[in-house]
């Protein structure tokens, strides 16, 4: 970046804070080229920022809604999703928006530092995903400690939502038989032996979405 630009601003955006917050770890090492302007939690955007990155961790059944918003805002010049999820529906829809990137949470923090400036520069940047990828290190979810998987995490979070099995998986764009295997999974990790304290546990281990906003991070805008 040359010496007189400076860094761009981004606003992070989801449900969760713990999300959130690894998220914004991601760019500790890159505060020259990417400041952490704010951190929305089930929070509307305030300030006026280069590139929103809206990660859609246990929330895809409102990402067309939100994201659409997001796209209209002023204050948002670039809207980038950051997903798991590369079903082509989604990926298709997310251009049908007018989102100027989508980008995989296998990306590196380098990686996702550079596909940001490219973004900020003009580009439209789609993260080619062609199998399911660990998540980057250093990003984090709910039950993490725990040994709760990324995808099994985000699908408690759901059951937590109050969703059923059918709309976890039409949800999550996965078949009902995989969705079983991960509650089954879940289940067992977290000792429940029913729906019922499935929901217990996710209610009082930070898998129902928060309400609150970061306005400055470690000293940002």
């Amino acid at each position: 970046m040359p010496a007189n630009e400076r860094p761009i601003t981004v606003c992070l955006v989801d449900d969760y804070d713990v999300v959130l917050k690894g998220l914004a770890h991601m760019f500790d090492e890159y505060r020259d080229r990417v400041i952490v302007a704010e951190i929305d939690a089930n929070a509307e955007m305030s300030d006026e920022v280069d590139v929103v990155l809206y990660d859609s961790f246990a929330q895809p059944e409102s990402d067309h809604v939100e994201i659409a918003a997001l796209v209209k805002n002023p204050r948002a010049r670039r809207v980038v999703v950051y997903t798991w999820n590369f079903a082509p529906q989604l990926v298709e829809t997310a251009r049908d928006l007018g989102v100027h990137g989508y980008l995989s949470k296998t990306l590196s923090a380098r990686e996702l530092v550079e596909a940001i400036e490219a973004v900020h520069a003009g580009d439209v940047v789609f993260t080619p995903q062609e199998r399911r990828a660990p998540s980057a290190p250093g990003l984090d979810w709910p039950g993490k400690r725990e040994g709760i998987t990324d995808r099994e995490s985000e699908i408690l979070a759901l059951i937590t939502q109050g969703k059923s099995n059918a709309e976890v998986a039409t949800l999550t764009y996965l078949s009902p038989n995989t969705v079983k295997s991960y509650i089954r999974s879940v289940y067992r990790k977290i000792g429940a032996g029913s729906r019922t304290q499935a929901v217990l546990y996710g209610t009082q281990h930070g898998f129902a979405p928060d309400t609150h906003r970061i306005d400055h991070w470690m000293g940002g805008p």
